[in-house]
C-alpha cells in the first residue's frame, strides 16, 4: 500500500494567493525498509559508454531514502562499477533478495532503478571509504510476508518514488 500525505498549505488571503498543495509518496513500506536492513549483500548493476553491463554482489547501507555502496582503499575507485559511473552512465539497477527455504518455496526480493551520484568520501558501513549515492526513481518488492510460493507467483508492489525538494 502506497502512502500519500496530501500538505495544504493555506496563505492568509486566499483570493490573491490560492492554497498550494504538495504530495508527498512515502516511497517504501516499513516492511520494505525492516528486509532492506536485515540483508547484508545486493547486487548492483552499471552499464559502461559501450551498453556492458556490469553486475556485482557488494555490500550496502540503506539510509532510509537512499542506498551507498562503495568501500575503503584505494582499489575501489577503480572498479568497473566507479568508473561506469564516473564516465556519466548514472543508470543503475540494484537487486536484494534472499531464498528463505526451498521447500516449501520462499523467495524475497527488492529491485531498485535509480540515478547515482558521483563518488564522495564519507564514513560508510565499512568505515571511511569511497561511496556512490544512488537515488530510487523506481522498485519492485515481492513477498515481504515470506508468505510460500501457490499457484500463483508472487505479485509485485511497484513504486514510483519521487525527488523532494
Amino acid at each position: 500500500m502506497r502512502a500519500v500525505l496530501l500538505v495544504r498549505m493555506a496563505s492568509v488571503d486566499t483570493e490573491t494567493s490560492p492554497a498550494i498543495e504538495q504530495e508527498i509518496f512515502v516511497s517504501f513500506t516499513d516492511e520494505e525498509i525492516a528486509y532492506l536492513r536485515s540483508q547484508p549483500l545486493a547486487r548492483v548493476a552499471t552499464v559502461d559508454s559501450d551498453g556492458q553491463p556490469d553486475v556485482v554482489p557488494l555490500a550496502f547501507e540503506f539510509d532510509g531514502t537512499h542506498f551507498w555502496v562503495g568501500g575503503t582503499g584505494p582499489s575501489v575507485a577503480g572498479t568497473r562499477k566507479f568508473r561506469n559511473i564516473r564516465a556519466g552512465n548514472d543508470k543503475v539497477s540494484l537487486v536484494v533478495d534472499d531464498l528463505v527455504s526451498f521447500e516449501p518455496f520462499i523467495a524475497r526480493s527488492i529491485r531498485v532503478d535509480g540515478t547515482a551520484e558521483q563518488p564522495v568520501e564519507r564514513d560508510g558501513m565499512v568505515g571511511p571509504g569511497i561511496y556512490v549515492r544512488i537515488t530510487p526513481t523506481v522498485s519492485w518488492s515481492w513477498n515481504m510476508a515470506g508468505e510460500p510460493a501457490g499457484a500463483e507467483w508472487y505479485e509485485p508492489r511497484r513504486t514510483v518514488h519521487l525527488r523532494t525538494g
